[in-house]
């Protein structure tokens, strides 16, 4: 019995993994809320292996220096969930791993409050060459829709990076 990936169908995964693959581009994660969701939704599309070079999964914060290259400074003076944050590990994630584009996710899922920082708050960072943006997005939801709302926003964002698009946030 064949079964289509659960996580796949309700993103714009195929259409990413379509794009970067007619592009010649790859992608690499660093994730620290989502812990290696986007990734695995990548991944359950076939032919991903052509594209996606691997993630970075950063959920503590020492880690998301050691492993993504976050500046230490940054982490102590802005925190683990910051913009700043978000933009270096999407650097770090598109350099570690050897892509063309690093997609960074750094947030607080719930159900409580992270240091002062409202449950839903999230940001997103996408690196490519010449190219690094950062959105900060608000979501709802327990802590499964928070994570997988700003998965599917993830995908949903740099599939308009890679298609020349211009932001919509």
């Amino acid at each position: 019995m064949t079964t289509a990936d659960p996580l796949t169908g309700e993103t714009a995964a195929a259409e990413l993994i379509a794009a970067l693959r007619d592009s010649g581009r790859t992608v690499a994660t660093a994730e620290s809320l989502t812990a290696g969701l986007v990734a695995a939704t990548l991944a359950g599309v076939p032919g991903a292996s052509a594209v996606l070079r691997g993630g970075l999964v950063v959920y503590a914060t020492d880690l998301k220096h050691r492993l993504a290259g976050v500046d230490e400074h940054v982490l102590a003076a802005e925190g683990p969930v910051a913009a700043s944050t978000a933009e270096q590990l999407a650097v770090g994630a598109r350099t570690r791993c050897g892509a063309d584009w690093g997609i960074a996710l750094t947030g607080v899922a719930g159900p409580d409050p992270q240091n002062g920082i409202e449950v839903g708050t999230v940001y997103l960072g996408l690196a490519g060459a010449g190219h690094t943006e950062v959105m900060r997005l608000k979501l709802t939801g327990d802590r499964w829709n928070i994570r997988f709302t700003a998965t599917r926003a993830a995908i949903q964002e740099l599939l308009r990076c890679v298609r020349g698009a211009t932001p919509t946030r």
